[in-house]
């Protein structure tokens, strides 16, 4: 939702998002190994051959491993929101995770999971404007099995062979920003099975954002899945 026109379009509020997720961070960041590093991608399971590739893919990987693997995400389409915003990879190095500048541009924690991980939240931030023009402006109007799609290369330059990871909502929630900091360890969880978390900002009070939209997504195969189970 969207008040407080009296603030020229292109105007936003980022440092609240900005302030919530160094909460959110220093959170999730607890549940990662204790050396602060990010677990190694597991190694090939069979010998591969060495071929020539562009510059910035690993070439090296036996071919049906490296397709399998999550890449670099760089385009979230959200149908039902009549979205489609590029993704650029942002880092937290001092535990304040912020944004790209350009609300049409949405930014993905590139220290947390991937998207089509079978492991963690992927988590995916962009900034709200009040008077129109952010990509997740109306991230809040979701319902539970709309469709989210996220595509990535294999290389982090977006090089090599497109995916499409296929996503389905599961929740749509609206937080005050002290529950959310509670519950930002279990929302944002490194440790849960693969899922996408699409994070903004929410009720405008004319001078600030008092909430935040999470929208928890988890893969469309696996919804699937479950839903078959209920029938049978």
């Amino acid at each position: 939702m969207r008040g407080g026109l009296g603030t020229p379009r292109g105007a936003w509020a980022g440092g609240a998002l900005v302030l919530l997720v160094v909460v959110v961070l220093t959170l999730v960041l607890l549940t990662r190994d204790e050396d602060g590093t990010t677990p190694a991608a597991p190694a090939p399971t069979s010998p591969s051959s060495t071929t020539t590739g562009p510059p910035g893919v690993d070439t090296t990987e036996d071919a049906t491993y490296a397709s399998a693997r999550p890449g670099y995400p760089d385009r979230l389409v959200v149908p039902a929101l009549d979205v489609d915003a590029p993704i650029r990879p942002i880092r937290a190095p001092d535990r304040t995770l912020v944004p790209p500048a350009d609300p049409q541009v949405l930014g993905w924690w590139a220290d947390g999971a991937r998207p089509g991980a079978d492991t963690g939240s992927a988590l995916v931030v962009g900034h709200t404007v009040h008077t129109g023009g952010g990509a997740l402006d109306d991230l809040e109007t979701l319902a539970e099995g709309d469709e989210v799609l996220v595509h990535s290369h294999r290389g982090s330059g977006g090089e090599g062979p497109e995916r499409t990871e296929s996503y389905v909502v599961q929740d749509v929630e609206v937080y005050r920003k002290g529950t959310l900091a509670r519950r930002a360890a279990d929302l944002f969880s490194q440790e849960v099975d693969g899922r996408l978390v699409l994070l903004t900002c929410e009720d405008w009070d004319g001078t600030r954002y008092l909430s935040n939209v999470v929208v928890t997504a988890v893969p469309a195969a696996d919804e699937d899945d479950s839903e078959g189970t209920a029938r049978g």
